[in-house]
């Protein structure tokens, strides 16, 4: 009887080997940006919209969607630093950009609820920023006359930093 209970249980546990070894590990690491280099990117951003002639709110956000840094040039709207944020944020947790999610989200299109839902700024300025492969962060841009002017301005943020990231 002993020798069967033996081989039972070298049985059993012969076979959960494999599920034990493919166990994935209790841990793992990420990328995020330094507080220094979010705020180079929300600065260049911030002087590329000032060239241009616009006054806006730049928000960096890190991947899990809190905020980083934002700043708000001297005459841009109340409301630009809540949505330049809430770009940032939708572009990371939807990890896309605001401008890939407006076509993705308009009216008639299976996603269209999705602008239903509390944070959600499906306009153009906010744009993910990745580095190695992963995604480290967002910026946002909120107050120029466009969601087309806000991305120019968050693309030059992106640039500013682009030579410390790793690709």
């Amino acid at each position: 009887m002993t020798h069967r209970f033996g081989f039972v249980a070298l049985s059993a546990l012969l076979a959960s080997a494999p599920a034990l070894a493919a166990d994935p590990p209790a841990t793992y690491n990420i990328r995020a940006l330094t507080p220094e280099t979010a705020l180079r990117a929300a600065q260049a951003a911030l002087a590329t919209c000032r060239t241009n002639g616009h006054q806006v709110a730049v928000a960096i956000v890190d991947r899990s969607g809190l905020v980083q840094v934002v700043i708000r040039d001297r005459f841009a709207g109340a409301h630009s630093p809540d949505t330049a944020t809430n770009k940032a944020w939708s572009a990371v947790s939807f990890r896309t950009h605001t401008t890939d999610l407006e076509k993705l989200t308009a009216p008639g299109q299976p996603s269209s609820g999705i602008r239903n839902l509390p944070r959600v700024v499906a306009v153009g300025g906010g744009l993910m920023i990745e580095a190695g492969g992963s995604i480290v962060g967002s910026i946002g841009v909120s107050g120029a006359p466009g969601g087309d002017a806000d991305d120019v301005c968050a693309k030059s943020g992106i640039k500013a930093i682009a030579d410390s990231l790793e690709f």
